[in-house]
């Protein structure tokens, strides 16, 4: 049966690893694009995470024989009327780096008092299949942007993202806790919820 294979629409490895890890207890085959460079590139030009999402999960399943989970996610910042936003991977501009995107956005919050840092991480996690969508999942988590990286753990912007219920930035949180209650954490945990019953289902 074609669904027996979940293809994961990313070539970002952290990505990858974290949504392997949450998913690894459903009966499927998971790729990612690593393997299918053939498909190209899709052009995220959404101006908000649901429209990438929903792009990128409809352009791969076109190609794929089973189902694709695409995702879209990133930070948004109050003091910056909500960027990086969509343009989180890229804040930097070309050949932007993790660090790059850290430090164009430290420079942004200079002088900003810890009460005006409040921010929060948003997914938005779509499935499909054969040029449709079946379900689209949300998830959202808030903390605050520390004045300078804490932690070696994860990747984007974890090291200055402090969660404060448990007192540590996402870049110090284990792989168990990062995913317990990280956006994108959320918005897979009521993924693998409606899979494990479409699964059955089919």
């Amino acid at each position: 049966m074609i669904e027996r294979r979940l293809l994961l629409a990313t070539t970002n490895r952290g990505k990858i690893r974290e949504m392997k890890k949450l998913l690894r207890c459903l009966p499927l085959k998971i790729e990612s694009l690593e393997q299918y460079p053939e498909y190209g590139k899709y052009r995220e030009t959404g101006k908000t995470f649901e429209e990438n999402s929903r792009g990128k999960c409809l352009y791969y399943s076109r190609h794929y024989p089973g189902l694709v989970l695409a995702e879209d996610s990133g930070l948004e910042v109050e003091a910056l009327q909500g960027q990086p936003g969509v343009r989180s991977a890229r804040f930097s501009g070309p050949g932007a780096t993790d660090e790059k995107n850290i430090q164009k956005l430290l420079k942004l919050l200079s002088g900003v008092p810890p009460s005006r840092r409040r921010a929060r991480f948003v997914c938005v996690a779509t499935l499909g299949q054969q040029g449709r969508v079946i379900k689209t999942f949300k998830g959202q988590v808030q903390g605050v942007i520390l004045s300078q990286p804490d932690g070696r753990r994860g990747f984007g912007y974890d090291p200055v993202f402090y969660y404060t219920p448990l007192k540590k930035t996402f870049a110090r949180l284990t792989s168990e806790e990062k995913n317990r209650v990280s956006h994108r954490g959320r918005a897979l945990n009521k993924l693998l919820r409606f899979l494990k019953k479409y699964l059955n289902s089919r």
